[in-house]
């Protein structure tokens, strides 16, 4: 079947305002042929349409691939997907720019944002949860796109995963499972950093489940992307504004709420804005053992990150330093191998000094980093004593 019409047809079914169901959409086949097509015609269109009007058009099959992380089209005729094996071209294409500009409109549509040539770029979320998980839409127009419209869709699945199966997978040896174990029982404050795409939920996800099964964890997320293993498990989660600007709910009011809540442990699933603040002020009034993940690059550019962060709050480097210091005791950093593994690639320590906060190496893979005793101190502090290396924590 054409693609001109299709094209007719679609033109059809929008100026006539009929539904997409396959009765109106034989009926506008039928009459956009001069009434001569045949059922494979009928059949073509009803499929053509279909990746048209519903879900992620001809994305969709991309999404559900296992494994799949993004999904990237920078033309017509260039579509990109990551996987376990890399960043590689499919080969799907659009028959021209004009089609991906009408599947990135629908999309912000379908995330309750607008994209025209008055707000040419737009960031949301797709509605739904299916099989391929949760979907973060970017899209942006040309001639702000210079080649032409581009939209990136970023998979993000469940992190289910408990740290003895990551401990199969080679994302932790037996001493890194024990430490991390320690840090659960001795109640620490921890951050878990990373780029992106390095495992930071799924670590600490499968850390949440460590949690004892009578203590009550409520979590903050954008997204509802951690799901661990235990059973007082309370997800609340950020709202984004709808197409007229309204109904916003942010990380920062909802950590507000959490703090009513009778938390045994509260969860930032990602600190990436002015709830650092309130998460700090909850870290430093009796809320032991909150955590929650950061982008970072390395565990000592922390106390520069959580900064800029606490800015945007209107907390000063001098108030941001004299309450880190005594609330966040950790930091575990994730990295991403080169054949696409994540590892845990390093554990820091928060120290204090004359110039504000600092985070100090304390493990590596290979064995205990400089400053190890720090770390051993710290959870001996709090009645866990780690075993000699390959052994279990004790408390």
């Amino acid at each position: 079947m054409s693609t001109e019409l299709v094209e007719r047809v679609r033109r059809r079914l929008a100026d006539s305002g009929a539904g997409t169901d396959p009765t109106s959409v034989a009926e506008a086949v039928r009459a956009e042929s001069g009434g001569v097509a045949g059922q494979l015609d009928v059949l073509d269109a009803l499929k053509l349409l279909r990746q048209e009007f519903v879900g992620a058009g001809p994305l969709e099959p991309l999404l559900m691939r296992p494994g799949v992380s993004d999904v990237l089209v920078t033309a017509p005729d260039e579509v990109w997907l990551e996987d376990a094996d890399g960043l590689h071209r499919t080969d799907v294409r659009f028959p021209d720019d004009e089609a991906v500009r009408r599947l990135a409109q629908r999309l912000a549509l379908a995330a309750g944002r607008r994209l025209d040539d008055a707000q040419p770029f737009v960031d949301g979320w797709l509605p739904g949860a299916g099989s391929h998980g949760r979907v973060r839409l970017h899209a942006i127009l040309p001639p702000i796109a210079a080649q032409g419209t581009c939209i990136s869709l970023r998979v993000l699945r469940p992190a289910a995963h408990d740290l003895r199966s990551l401990a199969r997978m080679g994302t932790v040896g037996a001493d890194g499972l024990a430490l991390l174990r320690g840090v659960v029982a001795a109640r620490l404050a921890f951050l878990v950093t990373g780029s992106t795409g390095s495992g930071k939920s799924t670590l600490l996800a499968a850390l949440l489940g460590e949690v004892a099964p009578d203590e009550r964890i409520v979590c903050v997320e954008d997204v509802g992307e951690l799901q661990p293993a235990h059973p007082q498990f309370v997800r609340l989660l950020a709202r984004p504004p709808n197409i007229e600007g309204a109904g916003e709910v942010t990380q920062r009011e909802l950590v507000r709420q959490a703090l009513r809540m009778r938390p045994d442990r509260l969860v930032v699933g990602e600190v990436r804005g002015q709830e650092v603040c309130e998460l700090l002020n909850a870290l430093n009034t009796g809320h032991e053992g909150g955590s929650g993940t950061l982008h970072a690059n390395s565990p000592s550019e922390v106390p520069a990150r959580l900064e800029a962060l606490a800015a945007l709050g209107g907390l000063s480097r001098s108030a941001l330093h004299s309450q880190l210091a005594p609330a966040l005791h950790v930091v575990l950093h994730m990295r991403r191998r080169a054949g696409g593994g994540r590892v845990l690639a390093e554990v820091g320590v928060v120290r204090r000094d004359s110039g504000g906060v600092r985070v100090d190496p304390a493990w590596r893979p290979e064995g205990p980093a400089e400053h190890a005793t720090a770390l051993t101190d710290l959870l001996a502090a709090r009645g866990v004593v780690l075993a000699a290396r390959g052994g279990e924590a004790s408390c």
